[in-house]
């Protein structure tokens, strides 16, 4: 895992605090959208098929500032729509790094190298440019030619400028786990901080609605991505969350963890559920039925979601909230993950003998984008 050393002790010293003082249900990254418009229209993501005089709304900095102030969490993932189409979007940024919050600015990057002059590298700003897959894979999800060109140059130029930047991949049904990890040293050798990685989701208005990953195929994918991962991959999510994608590690899934507000409101109960708004944190915290959500629950709409908005804040709890999380993180920090592997599945990887390619757009901000 790759964040600063001050951003894993205020979200540390954060979960601790909650758990002192008895309270069960924090959030821990505000997905804050001011917008849903989009320059791309990819498959894989449903935002631009709001309406037209939805799609011409933002919020205001203002707006934008009172939710981060009202839910308190301590990371800030802002994701879209694409943000910088924002035109107040360097206030916004600007307004919660004065107040110390850590924010994961999701891009696809179309605008980022011209948009740079707006932002002053901060340790508590960083730019999550949604990379998915090499190049063929990544112009293909986008449904776009020369996007990923646009976005190496883009990450070069924040670089060289000071920004932070990672990356996040959302990967669906039929992504090549060989090229996939190829990908990876690619964006090492572009400096990026950390990448962010987590398995499509059954978003009800994306366009394209034949990819999603059931749970066993999300940890069948997993495990031959990320076996004997190597040290010089620099991931910005937890050890636990790694491992629960490949079936080492059982997390419930933490809907609270991760709330979303946009335009309409405060989203009940998570951003991947259509089930309407409310207008304060209070009323989302005080009135949502959290019981109804998650696995365990029996929801049917829970039963394969195995996405980092739900579960990265699970991981975290447990990491810094319980023994058995913090050694099982130590454990894998300091020997690496074990491989639940057998050969034939490790030889069929190797060859390539998978489905063809399919990956797609991610939200943003990890955890520790810790995101779209």
């Amino acid at each position: 895992m790759s964040v600063p050393i001050s951003q894993m002790w205020t979200v540390a010293s954060y979960v601790l605090g909650k758990k002192l003082a008895g309270i069960n249900r924090y959030p821990l990254v505000l997905m804050l959208e001011p917008l849903f418009r989009c320059n791309l229209a990819c498959a894989g993501c449903g935002k631009i098929q709001f309406p037209a005089e939805i799609l011409r709304q933002n919020l205001s900095p203002e707006k934008c500032l009172h939710a981060a102030d009202e839910c308190g969490a301590p990371i800030v993932s802002i994701p879209g729509g694409e943000p910088l189409m924002h035109p107040q979007i360097d206030e916004i940024v600007a307004g919660l790094v004065q107040r110390k919050k850590y924010v994961y600015l999701c891009t696809n990057a179309l605008k980022l190298e011209a948009a740079l002059p707006k932002f002053k590298p901060s340790k508590y700003l960083a730019f999550s440019v949604h990379m998915d897959g090499p190049k063929e894979e990544h112009d293909q999800a986008v449904c776009r030619e020369g996007v990923y060109d646009i976005a190496v140059a883009a990450i070069k130029a924040a670089r060289a400028k000071g920004f932070r930047v990672t990356t996040n991949s959302t990967l669906f049904d039929g992504a090549n786990p060989e090229r996939m990890r190829g990908f990876f040293d690619d964006m090492m050798r572009l400096g990026v901080e950390g990448m962010m990685v987590s398995p499509g989701y059954s978003y009800e208005k994306a366009p394209d609605q034949n990819h999603f990953l059931k749970r066993q195929q999300t940890t069948n994918l997993f495990q031959r991505l990320l076996n004997r991962a190597p040290r010089r991959w620099q991931f910005n999510q937890t050890p636990l969350f790694l491992e629960f994608l490949q079936g080492k590690f059982d997390l419930e899934c933490t809907p609270w963890g991760s709330p979303t507000y946009n335009v309409f409101g405060w989203q009940k109960p998570c951003y991947l559920l259509n089930e309407g708004y409310v207008q304060t944190f209070k009323e989302l915290m005080e009135l949502t039925a959290w019981d109804k959500y998650g696995q365990k629950s029996g929801n049917s709409r829970c039963q394969d979601c195995m996405v980092h908005c739900g579960h990265e804040p699970s991981a975290v709890a447990a990491t810094f909230g319980t023994l058995k999380g913090f050694l099982h993180t130590a454990k894998v920090s300091l020997f690496g993950s074990s491989t639940n592997l057998d050969q034939p599945a490790l030889a069929l990887a190797s060859a390539g003998k998978v489905p063809p390619p399919h990956v797609g757009k991610s939200r943003s901000g990890s955890l520790l984008k810790i995101g779209k």
